[in-house]
């Protein structure tokens, strides 16, 4: 698909989601309107400067057999995961006021429905009704005071999924709720007041339609966001979209543009204009998403599917773009940092049935091995002074970050396995470290694959405390495999990923 056919696509799919566009879009939402009994009027905006929407809704209630609030909606058919970063407004008329996503089988007030319903008093729950006129039934979270709120359909189960921001989403479910194929969903508020009305504001919204059950892994691809992330804040903000694949942005040191390859092309997408451009790669077509920038932002590592020679073999070429140089004889070889002075390189390397770090030089030489341990050794990358590399690895049975010496000892552990942990980046000042984080009940410890729920998670690097999640997104592999720090140590640049919303 051409730059120009992408653009097209972006601007007819809306910023966070793919479907059609209606005449009463409000951001992502189709419509928007007062169901039930509303004394008091609603209403629900959207800032596109910031990609927030605030809502205020009067009503009684969302409870026993109808409900009476402000609803902002879309309808969608099929699968789906709804996420919000939610907060209510100023301090409220009434502890029981709420906010959250809903899904309904219709607009009547008496509906069958099911909402993740954050309360002013901090009641965090999963309301349902399921069937028209029932009287709603309710799992409270484990927590309270949610301020992170997704709510995800897979047939007739529904998932609830809320944290206080930082901190891992807890869970609770609702299965064989039937409402219907076709359902409206959106963000909602209630004021519990038949004279007030409260008011919500809803952040880093996002919809994504996850890969159907028959997807095929590497031939069949979802779409992308390339999304900027601030880790002292969390705030999140989609800068370009696209129906195709596109991974591991790279943040040129400069600051002005990032560089993600996607069909097998190398892309730089300049910050400025919001537009990507082909880095040629000379004969070398074939570029998984293991690239890497040198610290100086003179030279690109990239690594590139060679069948003949076993698979991904790792080259260098200039980061304007140019003929590579053919680095590693054989593979498969996975390039992911660079040393600072520029003079070696580590590498993913399958040697002998295992995965192990190797480094070379950049100029050409003999590989040296960093790790010998059983198992997969993977994503290494140098610290900013060159005296330590980070890596992952799951010689203990899950997939760990671990640190080492450059010149391979003192390996040891950093995190400590709840999750299964891939591809830590260090800040280019030296003092953060960001991962992605699958869920051990989705993936083994020797995958990283595309279209899971993971989280992007921080470590200061003279930390002994537990990471801080700084994004809950439906990716995996290539949403961060290589550096994407921004040169001021302040942004991050990763992918998101949705199926084209129905």
């Amino acid at each position: 698909m051409s730059t120009f056919a992408q653009r097209i696509f972006f601007l007819v799919c809306g910023l966070v989601a793919f479907g059609p566009v209606s005449a009463q879009q409000l951001g992502i939402f189709d419509g928007q309107q007062d169901i039930g009994t509303v004394a008091r009027p609603g209403a629900g905006t959207y800032a596109a400067a910031t990609q927030q929407y605030t809502v205020a809704g009067g009503g009684t209630n969302v409870w026993a057999d109808h409900d009476d609030f402000h609803f902002v909606y879309k309808k969608l058919t099929g699968d789906f995961i709804l996420y919000a970063r939610a907060e209510l407004v100023g301090r409220g008329a009434e502890p029981h006021r709420k906010m959250g996503w809903m899904v309904r089988q219709s607009l009547a007030s008496n509906s069958p429905q099911v909402c993740v319903a954050v309360h002013g008093d901090g009641l965090t729950s999963l309301q349902y009704r399921r069937t028209a006129g029932a009287a709603t039934a309710e799992t409270r979270a484990a927590i309270t005071h949610a301020d992170v709120v997704q709510l995800e359909r897979v047939g007739q189960t529904f998932t609830m999924r809320v944290a206080q921001f930082g901190q891992p989403f807890v869970t609770a479910e609702v299965a064989n709720l039937d409402l219907g194929a076709e359902v409206y969903m959106g963000l909602f508020v209630c004021a519990h007041q038949a004279a007030a009305t409260e008011q919500a504001t809803f952040r880093d919204v996002r919809l994504a339609v996850p890969a159907p059950a028959d997807l095929v892994p590497y031939r069949q691809y979802l779409g992308s966001h390339l999304e900027v992330l601030e880790p002292a804040t969390g705030r999140r903000e989609i800068i370009y979209s696209a129906p195709v694949s596109l991974q591991a942005p790279n943040w040129r040191p400069d600051g002005k543009s990032l560089i993600y390859n996607s069909d097998g092309l190398m892309y730089n997408f300049d910050l400025a204009t919001r537009q990507p451009a082909v880095l040629p790669t000379g004969e070398v077509k074939n570029n998984n998403n293991d690239h890497v920038l040198s610290f100086d932002g003179k030279q690109l590592g990239l690594s590139s599917g060679v069948e003949a020679l076993g698979g991904s073999i790792g080259y260098t070429v200039a980061a304007t773009g140019g003929q590579p140089r053919q680095l590693t004889p054989r593979g498969p070889s996975y390039l992911h940092g660079w040393s600072p002075d520029a003079k070696q390189l580590l590498f993913t390397g399958g040697r002998n049935q295992n995965f192990d770090i190797y480094r070379v030089p950049a100029a050409g030489g003999p590989e040296v091995r960093l790790t010998t341990s059983p198992g997969l050794d993977d994503g290494p990358e140098y610290t900013p002074d060159g005296q330590y590399i980070y890596f992952n690895s799951n010689r203990t049975g899950t997939m760990q970050i671990w640190r080492m010496r450059a010149d391979g000892s003192q390996q040891q552990p950093i995190t400590s396995g709840d999750y299964q942990d891939w591809f830590p980046h260090v800040s280019p000042d030296g003092k953060w470290l960001v991962f992605v984080s699958f869920l051990k009940e989705e993936v083994v410890s020797s995958d990283h694959p595309f279209y899971k729920h993971v989280y992007l998670r921080l470590l200061p690097i003279r930390s002994t405390g537990q990471p801080r999640v700084i994004a809950y997104l439906y990716g995996g592999q290539g949403t961060m495999n290589t550096p994407s720090w921004s040169p001021d140590s302040k942004r991050l640049a990763f992918i998101s990923n949705s199926a084209e919303v129905r």
